[in-house]
C-alpha cells in the first residue's frame, strides 16, 4: 500500500485550520501521514491543532519561518510518504474519498503526478463558490500559453521531489508556480489528469489576495522567462483564462458533508456565543448584586 503524506502550512488560523486537519482524519484511505508546520502563530493556532488530537498527524512543528515556501519545505523533507499533496489550513478535501480516488490513479497508470480539479469559496462565507477550476488536460502547449493545475489539487511520487528539487524560497507568491513549470514543462514525467473536484479553497490567500496581484504578475513574468516561455503572451492568456471560473461558480452544487460540516460550525459558534452573553449577564447581575449588598 502507498503511504500518502500530506503538508500544511499554518500561520494565525485558528478560525480554519482546525477544519483543515479534521478534513484529513476523515479521509477513508488508511495510510495517511499529516505534517503541520505551524510558523509560531501569534493566535491560538497552535492550541487550535492539539485540541484536534489528530492520529494522522506524524509530525508538527511550530517555530519561526521566512514565509509559506520555506514552511512547506520543511514539510516537504518531513516527509516519508510514496505519494505528496499539499492542503492548506484554510482549505479541506472536497470528499473524504479524495485520497484513495488519487491513489487508485497512482497504481492503475503507474504515473509519477496526478492532479484535478478545486473550488474556490468566500473567505468569509464558505457556502458560496466563487471560482470553479476546472483543469483540464495537460500539455506543454497549453502551460506555454499559461496554463497551470491548481496548485493544491497536485500530488506527486517523492522521486519527483528528489529528481526536481523543492519550493525557490526567494518568491513571496509564485514560488508554487515556478515549482509546477519545472516538473512539468517539457519533462519526461508520466502525468495523470483527475477530473473530479480535491479540494475547496477559501478565496484570499496569499496567491489570490487582491492587494498582491501586481507583485504576483512580475514574479510570473520572471518565472515564465526562466522557463524560455513567452512571458507577456502566457501571463495575459492565463489572466484571460480564468475569467470562465467566476462565470461557471454560480452553478456548482457542494457536497452535502461539506455543507452539513458548515452547519455544525455555525451552530457551535452561535452557542459559544450564547454562551458567552450568558456568563456577561450572570456576571452583571452579580456585580449588581454585590454593589446591592455594599449598599445596604
Amino acid at each position: 500500500m502507498l503511504r500518502v503524506s500530506i503538508v500544511t502550512t499554518c500561520y494565525n488560523r485558528e478560525a480554519t485550520v482546525g477544519e483543515a486537519i479534521k478534513s484529513v482524519m476523515r479521509q477513508n484511505y488508511p495510510d495517511i501521514e499529516h505534517i503541520v508546520v505551524d510558523g509560531a502563530s501569534k493566535d491560538n493556532s497552535l492550541e487550535v491543532i492539539k485540541a484536534c488530537n489528530s492520529p494522522r498527524i506524524a509530525t508538527l512543528i511550530s517555530e519561526r519561518d521566512h514565509g509559506c515556501y520555506e514552511a512547506l519545505n520543511k514539510g516537504l523533507h518531513a516527509a516519508t510518504g510514496d505519494i505528496v499533496g499539499w492542503l492548506h489550513s484554510d482549505d479541506t478535501f472536497f470528499s473524504q474519498h479524495v485520497i484513495e480516488d488519487v491513489v487508485r490513479v497512482f497504481e492503475r497508470t503507474g504515473c509519477d503526478m496526478v492532479y484535478g480539479n478545486g473550488l474556490f469559496v468566500a473567505e468569509n462565507n464558505h457556502a458560496w463558490v466563487i471560482r470553479d477550476w476546472q483543469s483540464g488536460i495537460y500539455s506543454d502547449k497549453a502551460i506555454a500559453k499559461g496554463w497551470l493545475p491548481l496548485h493544491t489539487t497536485c500530488f506527486v511520487r517523492e522521486e519527483v521531489l528528489r529528481r526536481y528539487g523543492y519550493y525557490r524560497e526567494d518568491y513571496e507568491i509564485s514560488a508554487d508556480s515556478e515549482w509546477l513549470l519545472r516538473v512539468m514543462y517539457k519533462t519526461p514525467i508520466n502525468i495523470q489528469y483527475l477530473n473530479q473536484y480535491i479540494v475547496i479553497m477559501a478565496y484570499g490567500g496569499l496567491s489570490t489576495s487582491f492587494g498582491k496581484t501586481f507583485k504576483r504578475w512580475r514574479e510570473d513574468l520572471g518565472i515564465y522567462y526562466q522557463h524560455d516561455i513567452s512571458p507577456r503572451t502566457a501571463l495575459v492568456k492565463k489572466v484571460l483564462g480564468k475569467i470562465p471560473q467566476f462565470f461557471k461558480a454560480p452553478f456548482v452544487k457542494l457536497p452535502y458533508t461539506y455543507k452539513r460540516h458548515l452547519n455544525n460550525e455555525k451552530l457551535k459558534r452561535e452557542e459559544a456565543e450564547l454562551l458567552r452573553k450568558q456568563k456577561f449577564f450572570e456576571e452583571q447581575i452579580q456585580k449588581l448584586n454585590m454593589d446591592s449588598n455594599e449598599m445596604d
